[in-house]
């Protein structure tokens, strides 16, 4: 065929293809022939208002047309519209057609338009390339269009039952319906902002689950941008079951968490990483490596990976995406991914950023904050506890003339050598060139000092995570915390991705076992990994993202309910109530950037290079960077350096050197470009041919490249050795709750409080502490119960033990010169009621300081109990006493005894009311409601 020449020509000439890759089969109107293929694209078909520039056939039928427009006509390509749908009205030569044909394109060969006629309000939207004639037989097949059925989805809630009988939050519902209004609307892009632990994932599952069962979609893909969260996912989805059907979501729709190229068929759902889809539509196997970090933190090519058509998974392949943490990995050059398919996207975060507002055209369909989630009790507070040391904050100085020890990071081969000069080093070199173990002890030490203030009560650490810097940072401070602990392997352990022991098991002792108490971190569970029991975060390392040190903080931010706690803290008296950061790098206070794609070094690191050279870049730039920085890195090997690259590599490093430089040689790529295009030498292949000949001959160069590979070679380039500063001892410059800890612990007291006086006229065991004292012989276990659950039903931030620990936190500060030992607030209460009557006595006054219940009652007892001992009166014998201790105990846990309760554990067993009543004879009942006002007094 001649190729076509003027400008309107040549953009036939790129539909054509276009046409053709989407397996359209491309006739004049003077050769038709509707038996080839299932779908014909016929040129220049006569209608009544004169020839379309195509007209679509699908099994001997028409079904569309196109309107083709040269490409400079682009940037107005809607104006045109109104001319396809003359077109698409027209009356079709050969043919008795009375309605209008359904399916409108415009193209110009670069950029495609596609407008579905049978939609409530037909819109144009821009679409990758044409639909293959099996996705528009399917469509005229259905008695609607998808976004017609969108209009006919059943509200969520039509009888307003409450969230809870729905099996899910008010913010979730309140998602769901707004996410349902928008595709009603026609809006191709949502957000759902919701705090980390509010549900995001169980929201898209219901959402998915209705869009399948009510809109009939055809296939949703959720995706996300690591491994971990992926396989979450799978297990929530395993798990759910509608509140309509009682079977498992994945036993009603066929769920795939794609782990190859293939896609099954029958896939209704389907589970993908970011990394993992492109290359599928690449056509090319995938490093498993690179789904375990996600692609934000990879430097980016100044040219795009390129994304071309797949017939195998066509743009049309899903009608719906839900992209999991879409605040970081969906940008730039990873959009393309997405811009790639004809499907609604909603977007999952907890902290978008102006980009993700951006990217889902402001349609927020869901604004759900941490302080909103607080407030709601869907998520836990946290309180700031610091720690300072000299050297964390100034660095230190290694004088010269003395041996200095030097270690290398990968083998932790020692060796020692005279120090040439005085070396100064700062805050930020330590635990990278510069190791000062000082500091790190002094550290560890003082949480394992102050984690029973930070924590009081427990007997056990709480669940903590360690956020280090490096996975050789990561490895000092675990030997240090077991060190320091005085405990065994077990006690603490590293997750990261690098890590001999199998990572899921970890995890899973982490979340579910007593053992290990602490866990150390480089990034692997920074983000998205759940562990609910967490109640403290470490910080050892500095962030400069804002996004990213929420996420990090999020990890703390799940509830727990007191039983689940339990199997991992066993010592914990209550629910979990708050997290704590403990502060020991000054990250909560350095500056802290907007989100961008996280990069942690300036400049561009050998390993993203490597990385996204691994991952399809083929630009000349990103090229000769990689070949000449292993060029350099190839004079630094030694002989073992060497064999351990060629035994991995198949090859030695200055083989793969040169084949990369050979791959962006111009005379190498003009080579190729011919061969590619079947002409001689001498002739001009075309710049497209010499750009594809590029991409051939890097991808040959660059195919030895690997994950294991790239760490290797990344873990060479990194200096051989740290310096171990020994000589300069850290030194403990403070311990304590930062200052806006006490202001929120004021805050939140004061607002206990007000909760208290605002509703002492409405619950009857408020109205007998604020009003009438003379009362407190009827407080009742029930009476205090009803205050716990209104206040957990109204306020549920305003949990019992999280306000005792806002006024131990106050009132330790106002007498900090009086030893711990001697403050009333010392002890603990025994649970959430005990907790809740201590405080209530002192907001009402009836203690001056906040004093455990239990202690109150002791001391009221006593003090009985001498008062009835004085003087020559009758004393109480042995016996008498035992049940008098036994009372004041039941008293301490259930502020009231009844008869009744003489009947239950543990006077039961020792005679019960009838032994009691031979005791204490016709005095009983005097005494019981004595010990009812005075104990409680």
């Amino acid at each position: 065929m001649t190729l076509n020449q003027n400008p309107e020509q040549k953009a036939r000439d790129h539909i054509d293809t276009r046409l053709n890759q989407a397996g359209w089969v491309v006739q004049s109107a003077r050769k038709i022939d509707l038996n080839v293929g299932l779908g014909q694209a016929v040129r220049e078909y006569q209608t009544d208002v004169g020839p379309a520039d195509y007209v679509l056939f699908v099994d001997k039928k028409a079904v569309g047309v196109i309107e083709a427009k040269k490409a400079d006509l682009g940037h107005k390509i809607t104006e045109v519209e109104q001319q396809t749908e003359g077109y698409a009205s027209a009356r079709l030569k050969w043919i008795s057609n009375t309605k209008p044909l359904p399916f409108l394109y415009e193209s110009t060969g670069i950029i495609t338009r596609f407008t579905d006629g049978r939609d409530p309000k037909p819109r144009s939207r821009e679409v990758f390339n044409f639909h293959r004639p099996e996705m528009l037989k399917a469509w005229i097949a259905q008695d609607a269009s998808l976004r017609q059925r969108l209009q006919h989805i059943p509200l969520l809630n039509p009888d307003h039952l409450t969230a809870h009988a729905l099996h899910l939050r008010d913010c979730q519902e309140t998602a769901i319906a707004n996410l349902e209004i928008s595709f009603r609307e026609g809006r191709p892009r949502a957000l759902i902002q919701m705090a980390t632990g509010a549900g995001k994932t169980y929201t898209a599952i219901t959402a998915m689950y209705r869009l399948l069962k009510y809109a009939d979609a055809r296939r949703i893909l959720f995706l996300v941008d690591t491994r971990n969260l992926g396989e979450q996912a799978e297990q929530e989805m395993m798990s759910y079951v509608p509140l309509d059907d009682n079977r498992k979501f994945t036993e009603i729709y066929a769920t795939q968490r794609l782990k190859s190229s293939y896609i099954p068929t029958n896939s209704v759902v389907c589970i993908s990483t970011i990394q993992r889809l492109y290359s599928i539509l690449k056509g090319s196997e995938l490093d498993e490596a690179t789904e375990q970090i996600h692609p934000a933190e990879l430097m980016q090519a100044k040219a795009s990976l390129p994304v071309v058509y797949n017939d195998k998974v066509p743009p049309e392949f899903f009608d719906f995406i839900f992209i999991d943490e879409c605040h970081r990995s969906i940008y730039n050059l990873w959009q393309q991914v997405l811009d790639y398919f004809d499907a609604s996207l909603i977007g999952l975060t907890a902290t978008p950023d102006n980009r993700t507002y951006g990217f889902f055209n402001k349609n927020v369909v869901s604004e759900y904050s941490h302080e909103k989630a607080v407030a709601d009790g869907v998520n836990v507070g946290n309180e700031v506890y610091l720690i300072e040391t000299q050297i964390t904050q100034q660095g230190a100085q290694i004088a010269a003339k003395q041996q200095v020890e030097k270690r290398e990071k990968l083998t932790r081969k020692k060796r020692w050598e005279m120090q040439d000069e005085d070396e100064t080093y700062s805050a930020t070199q330590l635990d990278r060139s510069i190791v000062n173990p000082d500091q790190i002890r002094t550290v560890i030490r003082a949480f394992r000092d102050k984690w029973p203030e930070i924590f009081p009560g427990r007997r056990e650490v709480p669940k903590t995570l360690i956020f280090a810097k490096t996975d050789s940072h990561a490895d000092d401070i675990i030997q240090m915390v077991r060190e320091e602990f005085a405990e065994s392997n077990a006690f603490c352990k590293k997750l990261t991705y690098k890590i001999d022991e199998d990572l899921k098991s970890v995890l899973a002792q982490f979340r579910n076992d007593y053992m290990p108490r602490i866990a150390v971190t480089v990034d692997m569970i920074a983000t998205g990994t759940d562990v609910k029991p967490l109640e403290c975060l470490l910080f050892m390392r500095d962030v400069k993202s804002r996004n990213y040190f929420e996420q990090m903080k999020g990890r703390g931010t799940r509830t727990l309910d007191l039983d689940d706690l339990r199997k991992v803290t066993p010592s914990a008296v209550s629910a979990k109530t708050h997290y704590v950061i403990v502060d020991a790098i000054g990250v909560t206070r350095s500056l802290k950037t907007a989100s961008q794609p996280l990069i942690t070094q300036p400049g561009i690191p050998l390993k993203d290079l490597a990385m996204r050279v691994m991952m399809g870049a083929t630009d000349e730039d990103t090229i000769s960077s990689l070949a000449g920085r292993l060029a350099r890195l190839n004079k630094q090997l030694d002989a073992d350096d060497q064999r351990r690259i060629r035994d991995l590599a198949g090859m030695e490093l200055t083989q793969l050197v040169g084949k990369l430089f050979a791959a962006i040689d111009v005379d190498n790529i003009e080579a190729k470009a011919l061969q590619l295009s079947a002409q001689p030498i001498g002739t001009d292949p075309g710049d497209a041919k010499r750009e594809l000949a590029q991409r051939q001959l890097v991808g040959e160069a660059a195919r030895v490249l690997n994950g294991e590979l790239v760490e290797l070679i990344d873990s060479i380039r990194r200096d051989k050795e740290q310096t171990i500063d020994h000589g300069n001892l850290d030194e403990l410059v403070r311990a304590g709750w930062d200052k806006d800890a006490a202001s929120n612990a004021q805050a939140l007291a004061d607002e206990f409080a007000e909760y208290l006086r605002t509703h002492q006229d409405q619950i009857t065991a408020l109205t007998i502490f604020f009003s009438q004292p003379y009362r407190r012989r009827e407080l009742s276990y029930v009476l205090i119960h009803q205050v716990l659950d209104k206040l957990k039903t109204d306020q549920p931030k305003l949990a019992p033990l999280r306000v005792w620990q806002a006024y131990q936190q106050l009132e330790s500060r106002h007498s900090s010169a009086v030893p711990a030992p001697a403050r009333a607030w010392g002890g603990n209460p025994v649970n959430e009621l005990t907790a809740l009557v201590a405080l209530i006595r002192r907001v009402c006054g009836w203690d001056k300081t906040l004093t455990p219940f239990d202690d109150t009652v002791r001391r009221n007892f006593q003090s009985w109990i001498m008062q009835h001992h004085a003087g020559s009166g009758e004393k109480f014998n042995e016996e008498q006493m035992r049940w008098l201790h036994m009372i004041r105990d039941h008293v301490a846990n259930s502020f009231h005894i009844d008869r009744d309760d003489l009947e239950m554990a543990p006077f039961d067993a020792q005679g019960g009311l009838g032994r009691m009543h031979q005791l204490f004879g016709a005095k009983m009942e005097p005494l019981l409601d004595e010990l009812n006002e005075v104990l409680v007094g």
